[in-house]
């Protein structure tokens, strides 16, 4: 699963004496930026309605909401109503919203590389939702 880790450290959860990358904001939104961009046509073409945000964090209600459990991080959430279940009548509707939070993906990376890996990861990951597909999809598609 993407968008939930469990995470362990030798002393158990992972805490703040953690390796991490302290990555820069702007240079942040610029790897979702990459992301996206890098998404193939035939996915991009599709997309509609749609906001992608950078946060440093989740709130305890995007946590509690996408269902995290205690002892795991949430590295993204998408909120919205999928294109599967948008009917005739869907119109005139607020943008889908697609989070990616800062904080958790610094924390779960040691390199850049991995830092720009997990982004694109995420992303993808959150836009599959946005197309209508689980987790249960999504993570039988990565085995």
């Amino acid at each position: 699963m993407i968008g939930a880790l469990r995470l362990k450290s030798r002393g158990g959860l992972l805490g703040a004496a953690a390796p991490r990358v302290a990555v820069e904001r702007q240079r942040f939104e610029e790897l979702v930026s990459e992301a996206l961009e890098g998404m193939p046509p035939r996915f991009a073409e599709r997309l509609s309605n749609i906001d992608v945000e950078v946060r440093d964090w989740p709130t305890l209600g995007e946590m509690r909401a996408a269902g995290v459990p205690p002892g795991r991080i949430l590295l993204g959430l998408y909120r919205g109503v999928p294109q599967t279940r948008r009917s005739q009548g869907y119109n005139m509707a607020l943008p889908d919203r697609i989070f990616i939070y800062r904080g958790p993906i610094e924390r779960v990376c040691r390199s850049d590389d991995e830092v720009r890996e997990r982004v694109r990861r995420t992303v993808l990951h959150e836009i599959a939702h946005h197309f209508g597909w689980s987790d249960a999809e999504l993570a039988e598609m990565e085995r």
